[in-house]
């Protein structure tokens, strides 16, 4: 049975309200146990979650259904690697301890075969967008985590989610818009890290919208899309690199 790498993001559990997140919830599981039996390695590439912070011996209650799948993934020896985003940025240490998953906090290189990639959510990079730029610096201020973490979960969370509401609102549907090659900023990105060092893929979530664009002749920027709208994801093999749609 030839096996596939599989790369998703932008989940957002937990929104818009819970019987929405939970319907989501199981058609994401339901397309993690299908594609158990060929998967070589998992990448998650952010906002699984609308919002996660892990307080020292507290963490959000919920999502029982998708830890689980993960659980049974890394149980049964299938490496799954995440990639924190802009609305999970706070994780310390619980999904290494409880499902032997890394987490990682920026772009990191792989190489898969026999190809090169480089791999991240995509918050942050590019150009523009300089005032969310200065808010990630505070958020992962690990002095400004510190503090947060004195407040009850009850406060922290509430105030979190109500946070991450208006950022939603603010956003609108401008994600699903495909903005033009010279504007989309993950797109200029990946050429600004190509001219530097050669990579075959530069893959990313973060921008909710699935793309594959050429970043040159021998490069392509491909970003995953989501799975509050379009149900997205990459498959990387032998052949080469595929983002294709889960419709059950």
């Amino acid at each position: 049975m030839e096996k596939n790498i599989y790369f998703l993001s932008d989940f957002h559990l937990g929104a818009p309200n819970a019987s929405k997140s939970l319907e989501r919830e199981k058609k994401i599981v339901r397309f993690l146990r299908h594609i158990q039996p060929t998967a070589a390695e998992i990448f998650i590439l952010g906002d699984m979650f609308d919002f996660w912070y892990e307080y020292k011996t507290v963490v959000p209650k919920g999502y029982s259904r998708i830890l689980g799948a993960l659980a049974d993934i890394t149980d049964a020896g299938i490496p799954v690697h995440f990639f924190v985003g802009n609305h999970d940025m706070w994780m310390n240490g619980f999904f290494e301890a409880e499902f032997a998953i890394p987490v990682y906090h920026e772009p990191k290189q792989f190489e898969r075969f026999g190809k090169k990639l480089y791999i991240g959510h995509g918050d942050g990079l590019g150009p523009g967008d300089h005032g969310y730029k200065f808010i990630k610096k505070i958020f992962r201020n690990p002095l400004c985590n510190w503090l947060f973490g004195f407040a009850h979960p009850s406060i922290g969370m509430g105030v979190a989610n109500y946070l991450s509401r208006r950022s939603r609102a603010k956003t609108g549907n401008t994600d699903l818009k495909f903005l033009g090659e010279e504007n989309e900023w993950l797109l200029i990105y990946s050429k600004e890290i190509e001219a530097q060092q050669h990579h075959d893929y530069y893959v990313f979530g973060h921008r909710h919208l699935p793309l594959q664009l050429p970043v040159n002749d021998n490069a392509m920027y491909m970003n995953v899309g989501d799975w509050i709208n379009h149900f997205t994801y990459g498959v990387l093999n032998q052949n080469g690199f595929e983002i294709k749609t889960w419709k059950n």
